[in-house]
């Protein structure tokens, strides 16, 4: 990697205003965001790096501006080749062995654990970590072969493409590059540990702005530069001098759309509790509490059905009223500890299902499948709870996907106050996923809630995820890459 390294500007709060950026008040919705577009701003092509063009919100951006979605070639489907015109997905080839060591390796065995507070040692393994480099290389060469112009708009998507920045600099000095980095930034101690770490922050420093999910992840990686690269840092204007270049450094929450799509076409409330209750095979007495969670060891799914457990051991009138369901989307076995925690979890539901249920009556229920979206949001609609019970998160969608599902004003939302989502669902019951006690307590609380405080909640956290929906994030990094051009 070569040594040059970019200059750090951070700035926690919003920019002067300038005359295209959106107005930020009010609900963000896809009419207003197209309509702010076509008013506004000049919509130009960009160019998109990303793990998987059909996640969200990152595919709003491709769908407000055309463009290409540059992706891993294997992992794409036959719907992502096909692409939502103007904008189409080019797959990059990659190598089985290339894309294990890069993917499942690098990315997943040493920055994840690094960045989450996972208590796995990370696994830094310098052939992973070539492999990296080489994909990383290989993604900036086809930007180059995509780009129309010498200053093109390229978006980096996540921890997979850290070095993609500075190695598109290289080939592009006047690239607008936006890095959105979408999970936690660790504190500048845990980072230091990577041996790696300089050729990792000098490839982000090749972006025009850097996004975290949060003003702490900012903190957390301008600190990071300052300590590991020796930038200075001016606290009164929040700035790195590094090398005479600018570089942002942002806070763009993550979040869904609003309306929720799903609920608008989703049945009724009451059909979707009735559905999901005969498919669990549930008495109408019966309060279902929720989990949807992929499987992963900072999901914090061991610590939540120890919570359950610990619900029913002390409060004994759930014991025959409660069934928690937990929705496992499985990892692939190549990610690690993925057989462990699987194990581990079917041993604590069986345990908690032979403590307190019988031949009638299942506590806890785990379903291990890839569920689709809509049958997702059937059982959000369907929850007396969801529990979102994170050990560390940038933000955490599902919280917000069962505010927005919750139409009918009902339900209660059980939030890790680790997940990045608790910062701005402040009605959500918060809880300490460590503490068991604590957790079993919050539960019993949301159980004995009240419909009119329900409704109280649900409400304050309805306008807060319609007001800054995915929608506004996607304006507000538009709004910047608009900027960018600008000052160009």
């Amino acid at each position: 990697m070569p040594p040059t390294v970019p200059t750090l500007v951070t700035r926690s709060s919003r920019a002067a205003v300038s005359p295209g950026e959106p107005d930020a008040s009010g609900s963000w919705t896809a009419e207003r965001l197209d309509g702010w577009l076509r008013s506004s701003y000049e919509r130009e092509s960009m160019i998109v790096l990303g793990h998987d063009p059909a996640a969200e919100p990152p595919g709003i951006l491709m769908r407000a501006c055309p463009g290409v979605w540059l992706a891993n070639d294997t992992g794409l489907s036959a719907d992502d080749r096909a692409g939502d015109e103007p904008s189409r997905v080019r797959g990059i080839p990659l190598e089985t062995e290339e894309e294990r060591a890069r993917y499942y390796g690098f990315a997943n065995e040493a920055l994840w654990p690094l960045c989450h507070r996972a208590h796995v040692k990370p696994a830094f393994r310098v052939d992973d970590f070539t492999a990296y480099w080489r994909v990383n290389a290989r993604f900036a060469a086809a930007v180059g072969e995509e780009a129309t112009s010498d200053s093109p708009l390229v978006l980096v998507h996540d921890y997979h493409f850290a070095l993609a920045p500075l190695l598109i600099r290289e080939r592009l000095p006047q690239s607008r590059i936006i890095t959105l980095w979408h999970i936690p930034w660790p504190d500048w101690q845990a980072f230091d540990i990577c041996p790696w770490r300089r050729y990792v922050l000098e490839g982000l420093l090749g972006s025009s702005i850097v996004g975290f999910q949060s003003p702490l992840d900012c903190r957390n990686f301008v600190e990071t530069v300052e300590r590991c690269v020796g930038a200075h840092v001016d606290r009164h204007h929040e700035s790195l001098a590094y090398d005479g270049r600018q570089v942002l450094v942002r806070s763009y929450p993550t979040s869904v759309r609003w309306p929720n799509w799903w609920a608008s076409c989703s049945p009724d409330i009451e059909v979707c509790r009735e559905s999901i209750r005969r498919q669990l095979r549930l008495s109408a007495d019966v309060r279902l509490g929720v989990g949807v969670d992929r499987l992963d060891l900072t999901k914090g799914l061991e610590e939540k059905l120890m919570a359950i457990e610990r619900l029913l051991d002390c409060y004994p009138e759930f014991r025959r009223t409660l069934v928690f369901t937990q929705l496992v989307a499985p990892a692939p076995e190549a990610f690690p500890g993925a057989c462990e925690l699987r194990l581990r979890l079917r041993t604590i539901r069986d345990r908690i299902n032979e403590r307190f249920g019988d031949a009638d009556h299942t506590p806890v229920i785990l379903i291990e499948a890839d569920t689709a979206p809509s049958h997702v949001n059937m059982f959000l609609r369907a929850a007396d709870f969801c529990y979102v019970g994170s050990l560390h998160d940038g933000m955490n969608l599902v919280a917000k996907e069962f505010v927005a599902a919750r139409d009918d004003e009902a339900g209660v939302l059980v939030l890790s106050t680790f997940a990045g989502a608790a910062r701005e669902l402040t009605e959500a019951l918060t809880v300490n996923p460590y503490d068991t006690d604590e957790a079993a307590a919050v539960l019993a609380q949301a159980l004995a809630m009240t419909r009119d405080e329900q409704r109280d909640r649900m409400r304050r956290m309805r306008s807060v995820v319609a007001e800054f929906s995915a929608w506004r994030w996607a304006a507000q990094i538009l709004s910047d890459a608009a900027r960018l051009r600008k000052e160009r």
